[in-house]
């Protein structure tokens, strides 16, 4: 085979090389790594951070988009270590960027001493302009609010779901803790029956 760069790898010349069955295994040619088909279980998986289970009680979600975060270094040691609170935290679309306003990442005890740590600073979220017109468009309209539901790793990289909302009322929030609470004593009952 050859390389972007010229050089030719070794691997089978054309004329050793074998012609596959259909359903003969690929790795009957090459061989197949170890790690192949395992998970990472720890750091950078596609693991979650941390979920604001308020945002779901608050306000209906219509739509969910999701964003990257700039962080500074030391936010970023933080989150590996799950420090982050997206309670108190909303989204601000201003002058066609999105920012996160109020999540709270507290700096870890061996941060540096020469960075001055800010912990609720506003952080820019990168989205596409595409997304930035409908969630500009979106929220416009009355009653309609960006609202972060979790964060995440994804390869690597911290993201964070952007949740299109409207508010929720007092009687709708009974009314879903009726619909919980209904379908808790029935999954009980069929459990029960069975």
């Amino acid at each position: 085979m050859r390389h972007r760069s010229g050089i030719v790898s070794p691997g089978l010349t054309p004329d050793k090389r074998q012609r596959l069955e259909p359903g003969a295994a690929a790795s009957t040619i090459r061989g197949v790594s170890k790690k192949a088909g395992k998970k990472k279980t720890s750091g950078a998986g596609g693991s979650s951070i941390a979920v604001n289970k308020r945002a779901r009680h608050d306000y209906f979600i219509e739509e969910t988009y999701e964003a990257g975060l700039s962080l500074q270094g030391w936010e970023v040691k933080s989150l590996r270590d799950g420090r982050v609170n997206l309670q108190e935290a909303y989204v601000l679309v201003r002058h066609g960027e999105g920012y996160l306003v109020g999540c709270n990442i507290p700096p870890l005890q061996t941060a540096s001493t020469h960075v001055s740590a800010d912990p609720t600073r506003t952080r820019k979220l990168l989205l596409h302009r595409r997304e930035l017109g409908r969630l500009i468009g979106a929220t416009e309209q009355k009653g309609h609010t960006l609202v972060p539901l979790n964060m995440h790793w994804k390869r690597g990289v911290a993201k964070v779901d952007i949740g299109l909302a409207r508010g929720k009322k007092q009687y709708d929030k009974r009314e879903d803790a009726k619909q919980r609470d209904w379908q808790r004593e029935k999954a009980r009952l069929l459990k029960h029956k069975v």
